[in-house]
């Protein structure tokens, strides 16, 4: 009894070949911008303990619930008030979305930073950060950051660095890890999509959504006197 091939498959030999050498391109291609990614990200990821000291901190938004910061956000922002503390850092620069009056993500993380001891005029606030790309370029052309270490998620970090390392802020990366629940598969899955547009930012370099003039807001941050600290690192409380 002959077994006929679906119909979907090519026929001849040479039309299969072709069939498989096309997919193997699209995987080539479709793992690309990960592959870049990584290669931009080697030797720039840190810990708290080990990430070479610097002016500034870039943390980047991860969402509100309430008005409050969600508990990855939270996690971030205890992360960088850990570099501030020890030292690691002199200024805070929080980036995220307030495009709407009702949803004003920066000021929810100056607010928490300010609950956990972090001087509120070594805290600046970037109100267009509206995805990585848009973060990292205003970093850089609007407040004047050259250098920086960058505090988001674990699964996140190697694309916060690649594309400000491409918009000219030399970084480092802290990545906070997570437990491996639904939110954290969520996160990784969505880095492979999110690959392909960082992979054409990086590339075409477009301008942020919102540039904006200039603002010297962590030259300001930078210059004005440190607070006196407590003896465990913190600022003592007014």
């Amino acid at each position: 009894m002959q077994v006929r091939s679906p119909r979907w498959l090519p026929r001849t030999a040479q039309a299969r070949r072709r069939a498989v050498q096309a997919v193997m391109a699209a995987a080539v291609l479709a793992l690309a911008p990960a592959t870049w990614m990584h290669t931009a990200a080697a030797g720039k990821l840190r810990t708290t303990a080990d990430v070479p000291a610097g002016d500034v901190a870039v943390v980047f938004g991860a969402g509100l619930w309430k008005g409050r910061p969600t508990p990855y956000l939270a996690h971030r922002l205890d992360t960088a008030a850990e570099l501030y503390r020890t030292g690691k850092v002199k200024v805070l620069l929080v980036t995220g979305d307030n495009s709407r009056t009702e949803y004003d993500e920066p000021g929810a993380m100056r607010a928490y930073l300010a609950a956990r001891g972090v001087p509120d005029d070594k805290v600046v606030s970037d109100y267009a950060g509206f995805d990585t790309w848009d973060s990292c370029v205003r970093a850089r052309k609007v407040f004047g950051v050259d250098r920086a270490v960058l505090v988001t998620q674990d699964f996140h970090v190697k694309r916060a660095v690649a594309l400000c390392e491409r918009a000219g802020v030399a970084s480092y990366g802290v990545g906070v890890a997570e437990p491996h629940d639904a939110t954290w598969y969520y996160g990784t899955t969505r880095e492979v999509f999110a690959a392909g547009k960082a992979a054409l930012d990086a590339a075409l370099r477009p301008d942020p959504r919102f540039l904006g003039p200039e603002e010297a807001g962590v030259t300001e941050a930078l210059a004005s006197p440190s607070a006196p600290r407590g003896p465990e690192g913190r600022a003592p409380r007014p």
